[in-house]
């Protein structure tokens, strides 16, 4: 019996009925993909390029064989096992090729079973699969797209592999190990790093399909990773600038009395944004022209003002929309494989209630072309040239994924993927319409997003001080997952009321936080300015039924809403954020030829300091500064953890501190502590030279 055999340069098994390949995928990585039967099926969506043919080093014996892509090689093991399901195995083994040294290895969580690699059938081409890795106590893990859990180290977290609101899953994660793993499957499951097993499982897939690298340090492993699944393109220049927002501006006047408001008073303003409603019907994809009259004309006058418009795009289709019939009748929407066929309730401008709604089928390329030919005629074609691609998890209530059937199969096997190919249907037409630079403001993506110019934020996060501690290991975890264009929702997302002082102080120290992150946006949709804020204590109010106020208008949410003291504070960052941008461009141009994060962890730049891996609460902001957020209410002070084999310089008195100390900082609001390389400290300081006392 022929077990091993040499395929396109790497390794083929084929045992038990099981065919397993083993292939070279880019320099030092190697891709694996096994599935029961003789033939290996092609993945529903690839989140990886193609790799250069090139050959690996493959070594078969009787028992065992070997494939080695220059620092990582793959051991694959025939085991014998008493008292199990199955006795025998083929077991992959990961190993550095230069020194030997381990770095993942299937395993079984029980001797008996299941497997490491575990098919159970559902139908014919179909399997539920759970591929089992040994855990190590000394191993930290990160990335995994962007959570809201609020740990750094992923080591002991359980999540779901389910596109959801605030939760966007990008399957790659980089181990303290030196390695690189991504999970190319798009299928609904989870990820799993215990303290006795790790395990990746897909509720229903056609595959096993994982990509994993070798890398002397995290930044050589990402960089590896964005190479395989896609570079970002160069960022326009104005998305470093201020962006201002709420929920929501209702008509054109609205919008342009904010606009020309801030540049009465001479306030930077490099972007606005229409949010939703400002269509007709969900699924027409175009303005209501009673609340929008004239596009062009709004679009001419920002332009003339050097202020960016963003819209706001749902991928969602209505009953009642004068596209519905079409659609359906061509197979161009998701449907349900029993039940009703919408997959979530939601308000629309019909004046009868909650509507039932499901999304357009981007696994359908016709579908893709239907849906953006009439973006283009309603949006890009009236001088559009940025959208807010919003609710592209897509957003399901409730959440049954194997209840949606796409064009491709069951939305259990792939609907991770929705937003990438949403992304990739805009960008691909952005370029085609002659505007390569469009932005692209997205609430979820997947592995390879990156590579369409995605703006990924952090979605609708709370008006309060644990859920803004948990947006900066979010920021940085997507960063670890190749998105290095992120932001959050400054002052966040519910229940922030303007007149609260509470709120006051969360939303100057979140603007600090805004203003050093990748884009600087203030968002919200803050309790209307007729409710009187509550009694410390009492919980918010919005004084009547919030989606009433949802789908009208929120409470103020420029600059100037939040009281004279405020105002003044704000003003100045903003003007600190215009100082900092030549420096954020340049880590943005970074970003594009290297993959390295705008906002990443302190360990990314300092790897071999272990007590670095799990924290949190500071990070460094292009490659020379490190920023501290204020991170508790009222507070005036923070001690920062500096770390070591670097003199610090504080960004705004000059003053130096020696790598491994912990001072304490001064953080006044419009403060945040700054520090910077001392090696940079002459090119930066002059930024920080006029602030607010």
């Amino acid at each position: 019996m022929t077990v091993f055999s040499e395929v396109d340069g790497g390794l083929e098994i084929r045992f038990m009925g099981e065919t397993l390949r083993i292939l070279p995928w880019g320099p030092n990585a190697l891709r694996v993909r096994a599935r029961p039967g003789r033939e290996l099926a092609a993945p529903h969506v690839d989140a990886l390029l193609p790799a250069s043919q090139q050959a690996g080093v493959v070594v078969i014996g009787e028992t065992s064989a070997r494939v080695m892509n220059g620092r990582i090689a793959a051991e694959v093991t025939l085991k014998e096992r008493y008292g199990a399901d199955i006795k025998r195995e083929a077991v992959i083994r990961f190993v550095r090729s230069d020194t030997g040294e381990e770095l993942l290895s299937e395993t079984r969580s029980h001797f008996a079973g299941p497997r490491t690699r575990n098919f159970k059938a559902l139908a014919s081409g179909s399997w539920r699969l759970e591929q089992q890795f040994s855990a190590y106590e000394d191993e930290s893990l990160w990335g995994l797209g962007q959570p809201q859990h609020g740990a750094m180290d992923l080591k002991g977290v359980s999540t779901t592999l389910l596109q959801q609101n605030a939760h966007a899953v990008i399957p790659f994660v980089v181990s303290s190990r030196g390695y690189g793993f991504l999970w190319n499957n798009p299928a609904v499951g989870r990820a799993e790093f215990a303290r006795n097993v790790s395990r990746w499982t897909a509720e229903a897939t056609n595959c096993l399909d994982y990509w994993i690298t070798a890398g002397d340090t995290p930044a050589e492993i990402v960089r590896a990773y964005v190479d395989a699944t896609g570079h970002s393109p160069q960022a326009p220049d104005w998305i470093t600038g201020f962006w201002q927002c709420k929920l929501r501006y209702r008509n054109q006047d609205e919008l342009m009395s904010v606009a020309r408001e801030y540049k009465r008073r001479g306030l930077p303003l490099s972007c606005i944004v229409i949010d939703f409603f400002a269509w007709t019907r969900q699924g027409e994809w175009k303005f209501d022209p009673t609340e929008w009259p004239d596009p062009e004309g709004m679009v001419a006058e920002l332009d003339a003002m050097g202020v960016e418009l963003v819209v706001s795009i749902w991928p969602t289709v209505s009953a009642s929309s004068e596209n519905y019939r079409a659609m359906t009748e061509q197979g161009l929407l998701l449907s349900t494989e029993r039940g009703v066929p919408v997959v979530i309730p939601f308000p629309d401008k019909d004046p009868f209630g909650a509507g039932f709604f499901t999304y357009y089928d981007p696994f359908n390329p016709a579908a893709r072309a239907f849906h953006w030919d009439v973006v283009k005629r309603n949006y890009v074609d009236r001088g559009i040239r940025n959208f807010w691609l919003d609710a592209c998890e897509p957003e399901m209530r409730p959440a049954h994924p194997e209840n949606v059937r796409t064009a491709l199969g069951n939305g259990a096997e792939m609907l991770c993927a929705y937003p990438l190919l949403h992304e990739e249907t805009y960008r691909a037409g952005l370029i085609e319409a002659g505007i390569p630079q469009g932005a692209l403001l997205c609430r979820s993506a997947w592995a390879g997003s990156q590579r369409h110019g995605v703006i990924l934020w952090s979605g609708d996060v709370w008006s309060d001080w644990d859920w803004f501690r948990a947006q900066i290991p979010a920021g940085l975890h997507a960063g670890m997952a190749g998105m290095g264009w992120w932001t959050t929702d400054i002052g966040g997302f519910y229940d922030g009321h303007g007149g609260s002082e509470a709120f006051r102080d969360l939303l100057v120290r979140w603007f600090e936080f805004g203003v050093f992150s990748p884009i600087c946006r203030l968002h919200g949709f803050r309790v209307p300015d007729d409710v009187p804020p509550p009694a410390q204590g009492e919980p918010v109010t919005y004084g009547q039924d919030t989606f009433n106020i949802f789908t009208n208008t929120g409470g103020s949410n420029e600059v100037w809403s939040f009281g004279e003291r405020v105002e003044e504070v704000l003003v100045g960052l903003l003007a600190l954020r215009e100082r900092l941008r030549p420096y954020v461009e340049a880590a943005f141009a970074r970003y594009a030829r290297t993959g390295d994060p705008v906002m990443s962890p302190l360990f990314y730049h300092f790897p071999e300091q272990k007590e670095l891996f799990d924290r949190g609460d500071a990070y460094m902001f292009g490659a020379d500064m490190l920023v501290a957020p204020v991170l508790e209410p009222g507070a005036e002070a923070r001690e920062v953890n500096l770390p070591a084999g670097e003199t610090w310089v504080d960004a705004w008195t000059g003053a130096e501190h020696p790598g491994g100390t912990t001072p304490t900082m001064a953080a006044p609001w419009g403060r945040v502590p700054v520090f910077i390389r001392k090696a940079r400290a002459q090119d930066l300081r002059p930024i920080f030279e006029t602030s607010i006392d």
